[in-house]
């Protein structure tokens, strides 16, 4: 399985679907199914069952949240001019005291500047 190269936090842009140019944050990313959940994209409305609280409210009706949306439809958002791109890694080596530390950073292909 590939590794997903969009994190929580991420601005991102949807591409296809009933919501494509919409932009909002990762909420949640599953590794496993390939989704990620963006904040104000996909909602959908779910009836939730009456039910009641150890407090006394009352819960259920109906209830309009995120769905989660395959990450081949968004794409991260550029900071530099806000226009969708990929990602690329450029690792980056460091030696200090005698050990070299490996870091690797996001780098947004269009603009080249980090994410």
């Amino acid at each position: 399985m590939a590794k997903m190269k969009i994190k929580k936090g991420d601005t991102v842009q949807v591409l296809t679907g009933k919501d494509k140019g919409l932009t909002g944050k990762v909420i949640a990313v599953n590794t496993e199914t390939l989704r990620v959940t963006v904040e104000g994209v996909n909602r959908v409305t779910r009836h939730v069952k009456a039910g009641e609280t150890s407090r006394g409210s009352r819960t259920g009706g109906l209830i309009v949240q995120e769905s989660p949306i395959h990450v081949s439809n968004v794409a991260i958002v550029d900071p530099s001019d806000k226009k969708p791109t990929r990602v690329k890694t450029r690792v980056e080596t460091t030696e200090r005291d005698g050990r070299t530390k490996t870091l690797r950073v996001r780098v947004a292909v269009r603009s080249g500047k980090d994410l």
